[in-house]
């Protein structure tokens, strides 16, 4: 599967998809990139006068860039339009703060993938190439009734 099909594939759009580029793609894990643009609404209000990206919003950009792209990508011909991919479970570790217009690599590395269910760790750094976070991603793939 192509790099670009997999981020067509992804179950998000602007202003929620935090995914710019995949740099690869394998059975075993993911790399790929995103900047958190200055505009983006959520720097109105955290913190005012010292904008950094929230926790959450670091932990979903690892969850789509480490586990959903990664999910795409084991599922390749199985995935159809009634797949659905469900994040259930993270544990992290925020090492150091992401500000505005900060281009972030998110690299993960399958832990396992059966009954449908994947875990994975997940690191990601700051151009610099120091870890910003790091943890476990799990989700669940599963079809619409």
């Amino acid at each position: 599967m192509k790099l670009d099909d997999i981020i067509a594939q992804l179950p998000y759009s602007k202003p929620f998809l935090f995914v710019d580029e995949l740099l690869h793609a394998d059975e075993n894990g993911v790399t790929g990139t995103y900047t958190f643009r200055e505009n983006l609404d959520f720097y109105k209000g955290h913190f005012k006068d010292n904008p950094v990206t929230p926790g959450v919003i670091l932990t979903e950009t690892m969850a789509q860039i480490g586990m959903v792209c990664l999910g795409i990508f084991l599922l390749g011909n199985d995935l159809g339009e009634n797949t659905v991919i469900a994040f259930t479970s993270a544990d992290m570790e925020f090492l150091k703060p992401v500000y505005p217009n900060e281009k972030v690599t998110v690299t993960s590395e399958k832990l396992f993938f059966r009954f449908g269910k994947l875990k994975c760790n997940a690191v990601m750094k700051n151009e610099a190439g120091q870890e910003v976070c790091r943890g476990v991603l799990a989700g669940m793939i599963t079809k619409k009734l």
